[in-house]
C-alpha cells in the first residue's frame, strides 16, 4: 500500500492511525513519529518499556555455501567469530573506505546470514551486495515480507516472556532464537536502539498485527505505550548511538565516527581495507564527539561549532534530554578540540552558546551483558 506521495508503509499503519499516531516521511515510508507525545513515551521507556514498529527496517539473506565468505567480505567485522544465532554489528563500506551502511548481521547457520539495514539504504545496499557477491553465495531481499518490532525498556523481558515458551533470561545480549510468540513464528534477538534492555522480533508481514495487539495487551501491568521515531531518536542519541544519513555517510569514514572496534583490518581482504589501512595510517581530521550545553538552547543538525570566531565543525544530532533535561549533541571537530572535557561554542540563532566534549554515553546504558 502506498500514500499519493509513493511513500511506503508497513504492515502496521493503519494501527498507527487507529492510535491517532502522528505520521511523518521517513525514509521514504509513512511512519508514526509520536503517539502520545515523545517526552511521555521516551520516559515510559526508560522506566517500564514501550513497543515500536521498526518493519521499515531492511531485511536481506545471504546464503550457500560461500555464504560466510561473501559476508566477510562485504562488511567490517569478522563475520568468522559469530555462532549460530549470534549478532554482530557492523558496515558496508565503499572502495575508498567511505560508509555505505551500518548493519546487524545474525548467523542464522553456517551458510545462512541475515543483514538488518537503514530503511532509505535498502535499495542500495542491495545493490551493492548483488553487485559484490562472489560465486557460491546468493542474496534475497526478504524487506517486504518482514515485518519488526522492538519491545524496549526495564520491563521488556517481563512482558515478552508472558507470550514466549523461550527461555529469555538465558538469552545473552546480540544473541537470537526462534520462537513461538503468541503462538507465531517469531525470531527473537536481545538488542535494540535505545541503552536498555530489550528484544527485536522478526516476523512474517501477515502476523505482524497480531503480535503487535499481543504485546500491547502483555504490557498492560506494566503501562507499556506505543512509540514512534521521535522518542526513538532521543532515546538513541542518549545512549550515543549513531543514525545513518545524520551522523555518518559515503564521506565518512568509521574512524571519524567512531567505529574504530569494528573495523577489522586483520582479518583478510574485505571492501575498502586498503583505503582504511591508508586512512588509519594518515590519521583524521576531524572526529564524532558528544557534547553539552552549557547554557539555555538546543543544537540542531548542520549548527555551527565555533572556536571564537573561527568556524572548526559541524553539529550532526542534538536535542533537549527528556532524562537529564539538558541540551545534548554530536557534532564533527578536529581531534584537536575532540579531548574529554575540551570547550567550544555552537551557533545558534547568531549566539555563540558554551559548549563541553563529555564521555559517551550520555545516558548510560542499561542493556543485558
Amino acid at each position: 500500500m502506498t500514500s499519493a506521495t509513493d511513500s511506503k508503509r508497513t504492515p502496521l499503519y493503519d494501527v498507527h492511525c487507529q492510535l491517532n499516531a502522528r505520521i511523518v516521511p521517513f525514509g521514504g515510508w509513512d511512519m508514526p513519529v509520536s503517539y502520545s507525545g515523545i517526552i511521555e513515551e521516551h520516559l515510559r521507556v526508560r522506566h517500564h518499556a514501550g513497543l515500536f514498529d521498526v518493519s521499515h527496517m531492511g531485511e536481506v539473506e545471504i546464503y550457500g555455501p560461500r555464504a560466510e565468505a561473501a559476508v566477510q567480505y562485504l562488511t567490517l567485522n569478522d563475520v568468522s567469530e559469530l555462532q549460530d544465532f549470534q549478532l554482530q554489528y557492523s558496515a558496508l563500506c565503499n572502495d575508498s573506505g567511505g560508509l555505505i551502511d551500518d548493519i546487524t548481521i545474525c548467523r542464522l547457520a553456517a551458510d545462512r546470514f541475515l543483514l538488518i539495514i537503514n530503511a532509505g539504504n535498502i535499495d542500495k545496499d542491495m545493490a551493492w551486495i548483488q553487485q559484490h557477491l562472489p560465486a557460491g553465495a546468493e542474496a534475497t531481499n526478504l524487506s517486504d515480507q518482514k515485518a519488526l518490532l522492538a519491545l524496549q525498556g526495564p520491563s521488556a523481558e517481563t512482558i515478552l516472556q508472558r507470550l514466549t515458551p523461550a527461555a529469555l533470561p538465558a538469552l545473552a545480549y546480540y544473541h537470537a532464537t526462534a520462537a513461538r510468540v503468541a503462538d507465531l513464528a517469531v525470531l527473537i534477538s536481545r538488542l535494540g536502539y535505545t541503552g536498555e534492555d530489550g528484544f527485536e522480533m522478526m516476523v512474517d508481514g501477515q502476523h505482524a498485527v497480531a503480535l503487535w495487539q499481543a504485546l500491547m495487551e502483555a504490557g498492560q501491568p506494566e503501562t507499556i505505550l506505543p512509540v514512534g521515531l521521535g522518542a526513538r531518536d532521543t532515546l538513541r542519541l542518549e545512549a550515543r548511538y549513531l543514525l545513518y544519513g545524520v551522523d555518518m555517510d559515503e564521506s565518512n569514514t568509521p574512524f571519524e565516527v567512531g567505529l574504530n572496534w569494528l573495523t577489522k583490518l586483520d582479518k583478510g581482504p574485505f571492501i575498502g581495507r586498503d583505503a582504511l589501512i591508508h586512512a588509519k595510517a594518515e590519521g583524521v581530521a576531524k572526529r564524532l564527539v558528544g557534547f553539552v550545553l552549557k547554557d539555555r538552547g538546543i543544537a540542531r543538525a548542520h549548527y555551527r561549532v565555533m572556536d571564537g570566531d573561527t568556524p572548526i565543525g559541524t553539529v550532526t544530532s542534538g536535542t533537549m534530554s527528556p532524562s537529564l533535561e539538558q541540551a545534548i549533541g554530536t557534532a564533527f571537530v578536529p581531534p584537536a578540540h575532540a579531548k574529554i572535557g575540551s570547550e567550544f561554542a555552537i551557533e545558534i540563532r547568531n549566539k555563540a552558546i558554551p559548549a563541553e566534549v563529555v564521555r559517551a554515553p550520555f545516558v548510560p546504558r542499561r542493556v543485558k551483558r
